[in-house]
């Protein structure tokens, strides 16, 4: 199974929210709405689809 990912502007529209506040929740509470990223090197965050589609779902609690 392969496990595709989108970039935080993309988690964002998903949310209805801005991609500064998704920063933000992330830096304060180390997650945002229970989903944490995959972080790359060049410190650009990528967020699992399949964990974005549970949570929009509501498969997962925050």
């Amino acid at each position: 199974m392969t496990n595709s990912f989108i970039s935080t502007e993309q988690l964002a529209e998903k949310l209805h929210i801005k991609p500064n506040t998704v920063r933000t929740k992330l830096c304060k509470d180390g997650h945002v709405f229970g989903l944490k990223p995959t972080k790359l090197p060049n410190g650009r965050l990528l967020w699992s689809v399949e964990a974005v589609e549970a949570l929009l779902n509501g498969e997962v609690s925050a």
